[in-house]
């Protein structure tokens, strides 16, 4: 839970030889998940379905349906004004079809043919050119340093200080020492947890806390703030009470188990450190 600035839904880079595992991603933050739904075309840009086309009754080519249209309006307009539907010789209209026939045939095959000398011989497959790249992109995707300060030994010595002084507050219920030493939202949701404890009857306390292993992820900056993550693994008491008797109902009071969390902490110019996120991280053997 918590928020990495931009990078809160990004894997942290994983330590420079470093032995702890992966750590899991944020579940919940007040920094909006990216989208990564695509939005629709514009109706504007959308192609409409195109009717499929329907041949004429002399076939789909214009220049054959326009003449055979002529040709019989020609021959209805002979007969009407005189000629006859079966009329001798080749005025009548009788003639007219045979004609209109022998023409369509030829128009035909020779359409036919043109078709066939114009038409590809298969697809054809276009190979896309690759994208231009500039000179100066290959050492620009580079992947740059995790590590864009570094953290000195008085940094890690606050941040030790840190862990110590959390499991502290948490322990004593501290909400006011809580807000100190961490940002508003992660304050939030420990005085929110400690809410849930206390109506359930029940308090958590971790206590003896001993830093085992600690690893620096990455540092980086947000405008005027400063970014550190880091990997540690402690062993301290960790048990929860029944607030009216003291039973212990989770846990063992005497004897330390191990943990491991990724934190990252955030500061502003001459700040301290404050806790700014905290993922589970699997251990690994």
């Amino acid at each position: 839970m918590g928020s990495r600035g931009t990078r809160t839904y990004t894997a942290p880079a994983p330590p420079a030889g470093g032995t702890l595992g992966a750590a899991k991603p944020i579940e919940r933050s007040v920094t909006p998940p990216p989208s990564t739904m695509a939005a629709p075309p514009p109706a504007a840009m959308t192609a409409p379905a195109m009717a499929p086309s329907r041949p004429g009754l002399f076939g789909s080519h214009p220049f054959v349906s326009g003449l055979m249209g002529g040709l019989i309006g020609a021959g209805i307009g002979s007969m009407l004004f005189g000629g006859h539907f079966f009329g001798e010789g080749a005025g009548g209209f009788l003639g007219v079809v045979v004609q209109i026939l022998l023409l369509v045939l030829v128009v035909r095959l020779a359409v036919g043919y043109f078709r066939r000398r114009s038409a590809p011989g298969g697809f054809q497959v276009i190979t896309p050119q690759p994208m231009l790249t500039s000179a100066s992109a290959g050492p620009a995707s580079r992947a740059a340093s995790p590590v864009e300060f570094e953290l000195t030994q008085a940094d890690l010595a606050e941040i030790q200080r840190l862990l110590d002084g959390i499991q502290g507050a948490w322990s004593e219920g501290d909400v006011g020492l809580l807000h100190r030493l961490a940002t508003s939202e992660m304050a939030g949701y420990f005085e929110g947890q400690l809410a849930e404890d206390r109506q359930r009857g029940v308090q958590n306390r971790v206590e003896a806390v001993q830093l085992l292993k600690g690893d620096v992820n990455e540092t980086w900056h947000e405008g005027a703030l400063q970014y550190a993550t880091v990997s540690m693994q402690w062993r301290a008491l960790d048990y929860t009470l029944r607030r009216d008797n003291g039973a212990v109902v989770d846990g063992d009071r005497q004897r330390p188990t191990d943990s491991a969390e990724v934190w990252t902490v955030v500061r502003q110019p001459g700040g301290a450190w404050q806790l700014s996120a905290i993922q589970q991280l699997q251990l690994l053997n």
